[in-house]
């Protein structure tokens, strides 16, 4: 296959790009959550296998957790055996628990399989990746719900952190069913759901990530693909949601509530999800951390390059006005950027003019891959406060091609002549550019 310069120029680039995040992630500890579907979409299944591989060849302990759902209907239909359910619990007696059995066993098989391929004119050419699994979930009987015994439906007692630690220290793939264990010698059935978020929790991850059959962003009305846990409890009550959906989402709560760095919940239907939400910085889903990822803060004169980085694409486009570097090298202090996972991802500058209680909002820029996640909103709120801070009472802003961006957010069109005297007196009239003003309060 040839690649044409264009697509040779974008592969080096996003390769670069991504090389931060290959040093960020080698070594760590990631629980991956998948539903059994996954298994009958082959294209998918193959793709997801090969993206596990190579995030084992670049140094990531990963943790894998397969769902077995529709392999264990398929079984019960076969066998003839009707499913009842309490509270979406599946009451399991011996004859439904010898299907689950069954299909978490098929399911182990075809995994272990596709990861134990080498083909040469394949993405696993020249891999051997060896996969563990074993008795890690330690379980107890749910009991009595309602007046109902579930038999040998189950939940997480505790987690082998030992055994697993000591399996991901030798390089090993740990393969887990949902099935748990008891000391008793009995087997029980367990939500997958709830065995990763467990499994991350005693091994404090680095990372949980849930692949969902359907997008859980087309139930929540997001300002931003980042929230706090109680910012996604919230969400748990939202009319319509599926269950699946909802119990993934007290997971990831619960998780990151108990220490777990970052919780993922990515639609598997996207093809290279994964890999995009692990190595781009804006990613593909919905990210849960139990502290905030972004942090505003003042420009610092190291950040000087990638504030140019920034304002260049916006001056050349006519958005900003061009200032040369060693203008914003000297209006440093007048900066404000917010930075995420250590990388500056938007900047504005606000100019006091203390005499007349007026600020100017200038050079606001956001990196292109943030677009979409209102960080120009939170931007524009933090240097609000910031002139709120200082005194001021009015900020304003000269714009040639973004009105309609600053009237949708509380801005009014005001004439030159009501900037104050020094700021008019430095109007390009040529450059005709329009004047918004906001009182601040």
């Amino acid at each position: 296959m040839t690649y044409s310069p264009i697509q040779q120029y974008d592969f080096v680039q996003w390769f670069r790009h991504s090389t931060p995040y290959i040093h960020a992630h080698r070594g760590r500890i990631i629980v991956l959550s998948f539903p059994g579907e996954v298994l009958y979409d082959t294209a998918c299944f193959t793709a997801l296998i090969h993206d596990i591989a190579l995030l084992n060849g670049l140094g990531v302990k990963l943790v894998l957790v397969p769902g077995v759902r529709p392999q264990i209907e398929q079984c019960l239909t076969s066998a003839g055996i009707k499913s009842n359910f309490v509270q979406e619990l599946r009451v399991t007696d011996a004859d439904t628990l010898h299907c689950i059995k069954a299909a978490a066993g098929a399911v182990r098989a075809d995994i272990e399989a596709l990861l134990s391929m080498g083909l040469a004119d394949s993405p696993m050419a020249g891999t051997r990746i060896r996969v563990v699994s074993g008795n890690f979930v330690i379980a107890k009987p749910v009991g009595v719900i309602d007046g109902v015994d579930l038999q040998h439906t189950g939940e997480v007692r505790r987690i082998d952190d030992i055994g697993l630690t000591g399996s991901l220290q030798n390089n090993q793939i740990v393969l887990i069913p949902p099935l748990g264990y008891a000391p008793t010698g009995e087997v029980f059935n367990l939500k997958t759901t709830d065995i990763a978020s467990a499994v991350a929790i005693a091994l404090q991850a680095d990372k949980l990530i849930y692949l969902t059959e359907g997008d859980v962003g087309d139930y929540l009305s997001l300002q931003k693909n980042h929230l706090l846990p109680d910012e996604m409890e919230a969400f748990c009550t939202t009319p319509g949601l599926p269950d699946d959906t909802r119990h993934i989402l007290q997971n990831a709560c619960q998780a990151a509530r108990q220490q777990v760095k970052r919780i993922h919940i990515l639609d598997r239907h996207l093809d290279g999800g994964l890999l995009s939400e692990l190595f781009t910085r804006a990613g593909v889903g919905i990210l849960v951390a139990a502290q905030p990822l972004e942090k505003v803060r003042s420009a610092l004169p190291d950040d000087l390059p990638r504030l140019l980085t920034l304002v260049q694409p916006y001056e050349e486009a006519d958005l900003l006005k061009k200032r040369s570097p060693d203008v914003i090298a000297q209006d440093i202090p007048y900066f404000l950027v917010i930075e995420r996972d250590s990388s500056i991802v938007a900047c504005g500058a606000l100019y006091p003019f203390p005499q007349e209680k007026m600020g100017e909002l200038a050079c606001l820029a956001v990196d292109p891959l943030h677009n979409k996640s209102g960080i120009g909103n939170r931007l524009l709120k933090a240097v609000e406060q910031w002139a709120k801070a200082q005194g001021l009472c009015n900020l304003f802003v000269l714009s040639t091609k973004t009105s309609h961006w600053f009237l949708e957010r509380g801005f009014q069109k005001v004439t030159p002549e009501q900037l104050p005297a020094s700021r008019q007196a430095g109007y390009n009239w040529q450059r005709q550019a329009k004047v918004f003003s906001k009182n601040l309060g």
